[in-house]
Formats: C-alpha cells, sequence, structure tokens
C-alpha cells in the first residue's frame, strides 16, 4: 500500500508503526523494513525523517515522555503520569513500558531511554522540593513508578493489576509528597 506523498503524515505513519513494533518487540526484534511496511512506506523514508532506527526509537520514547511533561504542570506531573500509566488499556505487550523493557539490554537504546525518559522527568520532579537531595528523591520516584508499571502492566500482580487507577494515584501521589513537598497530593 503506498501513501499519498505528505512528509507530516509518513512520519506520523513511522512513528505510530515503529511505537506498536518497539512495544511487541522490543528494540532489536524489530527491523527498519518491518515498521516501513506497517506504515505503508519505503524504507528509505524512515532513513530520510529519522536518520535511524536508534533516531526513531528515542522519537517515540520522547514523543510520549513529552506529551506528559507538557501537559502537566509540575505538581501535577506525578499524578498525571499515573493516572496515563494505569487508565491505559492496549493489550499488555503495546504498552510503551513494554518497549523500554524489551529494549534496556541493549546499549544504545538503554542510553536513549536514560536520557529521554528519566532525566526530563527527573528535572521537572526535582522542582518539587527544595532539599538539597532534589535529584535522588526525583529518582526514587521514578523507581517507583517504574516498578509500579511493571508489577500492574507487564506481571499483573494483583491487586495491583486490578485496582482503581485514581486510588493508585491519590495513594502514591499522597506517600510521595514527603519526599517532593510541592507534589499536589491526593
Amino acid at each position: 500500500m503506498s501513501r499519498p506523498r505528505d512528509a507530516a503524515a509518513t512520519k506520523a505513519a513511522l512513528l505510530d508503526a515503529a511505537t506498536k513494533l518497539f512495544g511487541e518487540r522490543g528494540f532489536d526484534r524489530t527491523t527498519v523494513r518491518d515498521i516501513a511496511n506497517l506504515a505503508g512506506v519505503n524504507q528509505a523514508l524512515l532513513f530520510r525523517y529519522f536518520g535511524s532506527k536508534d533516531t526513531l526509537f528515542a522519537t517515540v520514547l520522547a514523543t510520549q515522555s513529552r506529551e506528559l511533561l507538557e501537559d502537566s504542570p509540575a505538581e501535577h506531573l506525578l499524578r498525571n503520569v499515573l493516572l496515563r500509566m494505569l487508565e491505559e488499556k492496549p493489550r499488555r505487550e503495546d504498552h510503551p513500558l513494554y518497549a523500554v523493557l524489551r529494549s534496556s539490554h541493549h546499549d544504545s537504546s538503554a542510553e536513549l531511554v536514560r536520557r529521554q525518559l528519566g532525566e526530563e522527568y527527573a528535572r521537572a520532579l526535582a522542582s518539587l522540593t527544595d532539599s538539597d537531595d532534589a535529584q535522588l528523591r526525583a529518582d526514587l520516584v521514578l523507581a517507583w513508578i517504574v516498578g509500579i508499571g511493571v508489577l500492574r502492566t507487564v506481571f499483573g500482580k494483583q491487586p495491583l493489576a486490578g485496582a482503581d487507577s485514581a486510588d493508585v494515584a491519590a495513594l502514591v501521589t499522597k506517600a510521595a509528597s514527603v519526599l517532593l513537598e510541592h507534589t499536589e497530593a491526593g
């Protein structure tokens, strides 16, 4: 299937296809050809718009990450991240967390994950405390968020997997406000 010439639509189709395939297969088992085929374009266009599979992976993660950062005032970021992560109802293997976990052993993608997700979120979360150890506090909260996502989404651990998203977010933000005192609790 070929697409009409529209750079924005082609880039969007490549991003959508990459998001789906990275989630299903991880970085290593996703090929440029598979992404292009799913997007309905020639793989040369992936290189034209993104330069490499590594850059496309980083773009996928950054797009998802920045949407939340841009849509949330800092004091609501933790709650909004939790609600979005917990309310998503895709097949478990399509969840963005799967892409991160399946790709974390790949050196360049692990670096991209650290840079794109960790640093941007850590910086935003660190702004929610006046403590001298703000970066450590932010990293602790990030680790907790990832752990919650893994237990709920990847492992389906009960009662967390079946818990109401708003209830989980309220409990976590209340507890996290001890570390990040400017977080809107509950």
